[in-house]
């Protein structure tokens, strides 16, 4: 692992994925929202949860997820210390609650909440996450987005182009990429988790081939001074979504005859045939055991 923090990072922020019965148990109170300036009016912020970017300007306020729903007037006041324009979007980049817990408080706040079709689509009806055998209730009508798209979007606000492109079956069905083009800065979701294994919720209709799709994709959208934000993970260049993208392709090299081979999950999984990426990439949520086991049943499926 590269470094401590990150390592920390990673554990604290899907210890919520996980449990999502403790969420409400959480101590939320000794969460810290942290604001880091990437140009004169784009900016990150982490929490717990997803990393939010913020647009803010004449127009109003463009949020990009919104973690958990008790972080929501902690996430205000962080915005409010920017300016004292109110919430207009939230743009969901995916479904799990840990990026769009917040919707309800926000919309309820006159905030109009915005994501793919299929975001919705899920968010309306119960959920079980898999991997995790992890039910998720239906969220209440007052979280869902109000405005869907099924392809690419494109917001003019705050005297800026904000294209968002879905991409299918990367870390879910619904995922969206963000790019501010004018200040050179991209939000990817959860298609990325900087320097760590990414979770893939193939019950979502996520797929490792879609992740790297994905990321082969964006990265002609970016030069190396872009500034990437990913879903989980510090701030990243395009070295670091390039270094992410060759680890995924090592990975299928190394899993997909496994997988489609005949070996049992059990037998791939004792074998450890990941063991090699453990150092660098298995410092956050996903030890390596698991993240093999997700992408075994992933590459088995396909």
């Amino acid at each position: 692992m590269k470094n401590t923090s990150l390592r920390v990072l990673g554990i604290s922020t899907f210890a919520c994925l996980l449990s999502s019965p403790a969420i409400a148990q959480q101590d939320f109170s000794k969460v810290e929202i942290t604001t880091t300036e990437l140009s004169s009016n784009v900016y990150m912020m982490t929490g717990a949860g997803g990393n939010l970017g913020v647009s803010i300007g004449d127009d109003g306020v463009f949020l990009i997820d919104d973690q958990f729903a008790p972080l929501s007037e902690k996430i205000s006041a962080a915005i409010a210390e920017l300016t004292d324009k109110p919430v207009t979007y939230v743009l969901n980049t995916h479904w799990h609650f840990d990026h769009t817990g917040g919707n309800e408080n926000f919309g309820q706040s006159g905030a109009v909440i915005v994501s793919h079709a299929n975001v919705r689509k899920r968010m309306s009806t119960d959920q079980l996450i898999k991997a995790f055998d992890r039910a998720v209730p239906a969220s209440p009508a007052a979280a869902l987005p109000v405005i869907t798209f099924t392809e690419d979007a494109t917001f003019y606000f705050n005297d800026t182009e904000i294209q968002i492109v879905h991409h299918a079956t990367a870390h879910t069905d619904g995922d969206s990429v963000v790019m501010f083009k004018e200040s050179n800065v991209v939000h990817v979701g959860d298609i990325f988790f900087n320097g760590f294994f990414p979770f893939i919720d193939e019950s979502s209709g996520g797929t490792l081939e879609g992740v790297i799709n994905a990321v082969t994709d964006i990265l002609p959208m970016v030069d190396d001074e872009t500034k990437i934000i990913p879903g989980h993970g510090p701030l990243a260049n395009k070295a670091d979504l390039t270094a992410y993208l060759e680890m995924l392709k090592e990975v299928r090299t190394i899993m997909r005859p496994l997988a489609k081979g005949g070996q049992s999950r059990e037998e791939v999984l004792s074998a450890n045939p990941l063991a090699g990426f453990e150092e660098d990439w298995g410092g956050g949520f996903l030890k390596v055991d698991v993240f093999t086991g997700i992408v075994y049943d992933i590459e088995a499926a396909s």
